[in-house]
């Protein structure tokens, strides 16, 4: 059940495209002519749809993609970037704390999330493509974290948080500090990748991933994907307690049920993430 009252959920996104089929979500940035580069537009609507994205029982599992040869370049020079110059700083800080929301958003989202890197990602693109819980990259894409090169730092949208705790505090100061691209397979080496496939297959494998994930137990992976937010700053002790109270809430489950009925009778389980 999902209360929400009076407020509706958002019927049409006018600044990328949003596909939902069987609970599975597929965004998709919507400007190959930029390289699928952010507007403030399509910073809000992000931030607005992961803020739905808890109360939405439709979407399972949501995929993330670009149209043509890119994945996201980052934020708009010409939008963006040209922009912010003339802003004062209580804008400028209402505008990073809108971006630092999409990736906390996507952080605090039940479903599972599946990036779908089907060429650069850069700068902002790069960090949401981090935020996602699974990325499965192409061929020939990259990863780009460039924001010391337009004079930022490189501690943005709280990737400094995420990247150490993902390849080590040393990698993460080179990539941070250099902005060198990662090519698909470095990605994949130094565990950044959960898969690369040929561009021609990228399609089909995030969304039978997708698939799978969505038939699944969500309930399940909800509190996995919360547990292993949470625990990174916990005390081991800490840890081992919040785990044992979540793992016993989760023993009284219909699907927790459902797994011994299945096993009993010799079947696959019919899971209803409940």
């Amino acid at each position: 059940m999902t209360f929400r009252a009076s407020a509706g959920f958002t019927q049409q996104w006018d600044h990328f495209d949003l596909d939902v089929d069987g609970g599975v979500a597929t965004l998709t940035f919507a400007r190959p002519d930029r390289l699928n580069a952010l507007t403030f537009d399509v910073y809000a609507d992000l931030r607005d749809l992961l803020t739905e994205l808890p109360h939405r029982d439709d979407i399972k599992v949501l995929v993330i993609t670009g149209r043509g040869r890119g994945f996201c370049s980052g934020g708009d020079v010409h939008d963006i970037i040209g922009a912010l110059q003339a802003m004062e700083t209580r804008d400028l800080l209402a505008f990073t704390r809108m971006t630092g929301a999409v990736v906390q958003g996507l952080r605090d989202a039940p479903q599972p999330v599946i990036a779908a890197i089907n060429g650069v990602a850069a700068g902002a693109g790069a960090v949401i493509a981090l935020a996602s819980d699974l990325r499965i990259l192409a061929r020939g894409a990259s990863l780009r974290l460039l924001f010391t090169g337009v004079g930022l730092s490189g501690a943005d949208m709280g990737v400094a948080y995420l990247l150490p705790r993902m390849v080590g505090l040393s990698r993460a100061t080179s990539l941070l500090l250099l902005g060198d691209p990662v090519s698909a397979e470095e990605a994949e080496r130094i565990g950044l990748a959960h898969e690369v496939v040929e561009v021609d297959q990228l399609s089909d494998r995030a969304h039978a991933l997708a698939r799978r994930l969505a038939d699944g137990p969500t309930l399940a992976y909800a509190a996995t994907k919360s547990l292993l937010g949470r625990e990174q700053d916990m005390s081991l002790s800490a840890a081992i307690e919040t785990e044992a109270l979540v793992q016993a809430l989760l023993m009284t489950s219909d699907d927790h049920a459902e797994f011994h009925r299945a096993f009993t009778e010799g079947r696959q389980p019919r899971w209803q993430g409940r």
